[in-house]
């Protein structure tokens, strides 16, 4: 397994990009990498790592010393920016068939440009959508597609979703049968706009999904789901909205714990408790969030990761490869079209 690492854009690139991918390479003797960014910086951060012989035969640099950023257009920027090391490596992704996935923690808007330009699409795909992932209250995990790569979008679009978020789950984190739900303003199948009303009929139809109907915004970390297909301005919302109540939750906790003394004594008993929740609610503990639909994989961390998120996006990569994603998600859209035939 062969992947082309994004080494430019994070907020900490390219040493988190760099410590990341070798990680998870010593846990998977068979993945070797390419790094795409700026090669002096890229060779320091390897031997300051200390990565052994062995594993630098695994390794290839890709020198593309230009980095795409946030101020930048995507559109423009993917066509322009010739020598930036998003762009060099969607080329390597593209040109080498060896190469199966891209991991990168930059500009989000670049890499969706990106993907639909360079890359393309698979076979009855509409629009590529972005997948993230949530913990859930009862210990397991919530997936949420779209998360802001498609606005405005169509019905059989929430159909697609859910087919490509199920063998996700399925493929990357070994769920089975997936409950699929339909975010929503209430829980009744009549509730809702034409477009979820209208999807809803679709979604209980499509052959290879569980889908379970509606889900109220409340329950998205109750662990009563597995998936929840919306569009990607919901969806976006959905997911900053639960990050930042779970964030300052925690920061009211914290200031009220210094209020008084005997507050103080009883969180010094509970100090083991409080640090298993923050890791808890550590959005760098679940991975990046996945573009799915797309002919090869793409996987985009968050801006912000360290070394440690940035290995689980990379894991992430290898399971999807390792459990033949794109080929069942293929074979699922082929079997929506011989049914709607």
């Amino acid at each position: 397994m062969k992947f082309v690492i994004d080494c430019l854009g994070g907020d900490n690139s390219p040493r988190a990009n760099v410590l990341g991918a070798l990680r998870t390479m010593e846990q998977h003797a068979d993945l070797s990498v390419i790094f795409a960014g700026d090669k002096p910086a890229i060779v320091e951060e390897l031997r300051a790592a200390g990565a052994q012989e062995t594993m630098r035969e695994r390794i290839e640099i890709l020198h593309a010393p230009d980095a795409i950023s946030g101020e930048d257009k995507p559109t423009d920027a993917i066509r322009l920016k010739k020598d930036s090391s998003m762009v060099r490596a969607f080329q390597v992704l593209r040109d080498d068939p060896a190469v199966s996935a891209l991991v990168s923690n930059g500009s989000t808007g670049a890499l969706v440009a990106g993907a639909t330009l360079r890359i393309g699409r698979l076979p009855g795909i509409r629009r590529p959508a972005f997948c993230p992932i949530l913990p859930a209250m009862t210990g397991g995990i919530v997936g949420v597609c779209d998360s802001g790569a498609n606005v405005d979008i169509l019905p059989e679009q929430l159909q697609q979703f859910a087919i490509m978020g199920s063998r996700y789950l399925e493929c990357a984190f070994g769920i089975e049968n997936p409950r699929v739900a339909l975010l929503n303003i209430g829980v009744e199948t009549e509730k809702g706009d034409n477009l979820r009303k209208t999807a809803y009929p679709l979604l209980e139809s499509t052959p290879g999904i569980n889908f379970v109907g509606n889900m109220e915004s409340r329950d998205l970390l109750s662990g009563s789901y597995d998936l929840i297909v919306c569009d990607g301005f919901a969806g976006n919302v959905l997911i900053k909205t639960a990050e930042g109540v779970a964030l300052e939750l925690m920061k009211k906790l914290k200031r009220d714990i210094c209020r008084k003394n005997r507050y103080k004594a009883g969180a010094l008993l509970m100090k083991e408790m409080f640090r298993e929740e923050k890791e808890f609610f550590n959005y760098q503990n679940y991975g990046g969030s996945v573009m799915l639909g797309t002919v090869k994989t793409v996987v985009k961390g968050h801006g912000s990761s360290g070394p440690d998120a940035f290995a689980r996006c990379v894991e992430q990569a290898y399971s999807m490869q390792l459990g033949g994603m794109n080929e069942k998600i293929a074979a699922s859209m082929a079997a929506l079209k011989a049914q709607q035939e």
